[in-house]
């Protein structure tokens, strides 16, 4: 096994059918203190459009949390919020996602009948002081029609440029027409005072699109980024897709295919100019979130390990085809994986599971590997 697990629990614990009941999207980032900061969002229930962004702390490295609320409180009954945290080289944490106002409580965030969700706006936020206070959500003009598909963070590059990473997704007016064959990256060279964008990734197939992504900076310099693909017509995977820009993001080489048959991802950048790339995987297989260690180039994502990290007791909780049409089923998802100041590694994710319900972590070593 490529992995060593050296603990393992939960960031912050949910029981059933109570209020913020649901909890998704956990990111985790060591603080410029030495605490471990861990954002979140909950809500009431599966598709209610009143998403809360949370943050836990660690003073242990992971060993035991403390939920701290809230980020926003003041807006938690006007603005259903989605964002994540990423750190910058200058200590100061950033989120990045969207949000979407809540016009009636108990509003629904979700049409089955185009596939898409309530309209959106994109937003960042900064925190100097480790995440115990933060700026009010700056908006960031949508730079493609429809909404956003934002479970990724803010990437920071070592140059200062910001990158942040959504899918195109449809809204509830089903004559909206959305270019949904890509990835878009915006992107900020004055800390959030102008923004341009590209597609970071393009897919050919007319009924192909992208969900989930995420960049990074590689050691190199060289920028990563990677999606889940899939089948909007009938719901099925294609191998997850990647690319790498090769001038801080603005223009990225042909989209490839990463060869893993996987969902949601995420990546890790590593020291040593590697990258860990963790993913769930619901269908081909078995059945967790799976973590691969990668040495991508332009051509080929240079797959050198790729084994299952944490084994799910159920893909689904009705036991749906866990197909993406059925994401309101799934039981796990949204895995990240940080990289922690004594060189272990945590990971963190969601999960509805007989043994317990909320965010999971599991703090882990690569073995024979020096971070």
């Amino acid at each position: 096994m490529m992995f060593e697990i050296l603990a393992e629990g939960f960031v912050s614990e949910r029981q059933a059918n109570t209020p913020t009941a649901v909890a998704a999207m956990p990111r985790c980032v060591p603080g410029a203190d030495g605490d471990l900061i861990c954002t979140y969002v909950v809500q009431s229930a599966l598709t209610v459009n009143d998403f809360v962004p949370m943050v836990s702390r660690s003073k242990d490295l992971g060993r035991t949390w403390e939920e701290r609320g809230p980020i926003w409180p003041q807006l938690k009954n006007s603005y259903s919020i989605v964002c994540s945290v990423s750190r910058a080289p200058s200590g100061e944490l950033i989120l990045f996602g969207s949000q979407s106002p809540i016009d009636h409580p108990g509003e629904t965030c979700w049409s089955d009948a185009t596939q898409g969700i309530k309209q959106n706006e994109l937003i960042w936020s900064k925190s100097i002081d480790g995440g115990r206070s933060w700026l009010d959500p700056r908006v960031i003009s949508m730079p493609t029609v429809g909404s956003a598909e934002v479970p990724g963070p803010m990437c920071v590059t070592r140059g200062g440029r910001w990158l942040g990473p959504y899918a195109p997704y449809h809204t509830f007016d089903s004559h909206l027409v959305v270019d949904r064959n890509q990835v878009v990256v915006v992107i900020s060279s004055d800390q959030g005072k102008t923004w341009a964008h590209t597609s970071m990734l393009r897919f050919d197939d007319a009924q192909s699109g992208g969900a989930e992504a995420w960049v990074i900076e590689l050691a190199d310099g060289r920028l990563l980024g990677a999606s889940w693909h899939l089948n909007h017509q009938d719901g099925s995977d294609y191998p997850n897709a990647y690319g790498i820009s090769l001038d801080g993001g603005m223009t990225w080489q042909p989209t490839r295919s990463t060869g893993i048959l996987g969902q949601s991802t995420a990546l890790t950048a590593l020291p040593d100019g590697r990258a860990l790339f963790v993913y769930n995987q619901r269908k081909h297989g078995d059945i967790g979130v799976w973590l691969a260690l990668v040495n991508p180039t332009e051509s080929d994502f240079g797959i050198e390990a790729n084994e299952i990290l944490w084994r799910a007791e159920t893909a689904t909780q009705e036991g749906s085809s866990a197909d993406h049409f059925s994401w309101k089923d799934f039981a796990f998802g949204e895995p990240s994986v940080a990289l922690l100041p004594d060189g272990t590694l945590l990971m963190v994710f969601w999960s509805i599971q007989p043994s317990g319900r909320g965010i999971r972590y599991i703090r882990f070593n690569v073995r024979g590997m020096s971070l």
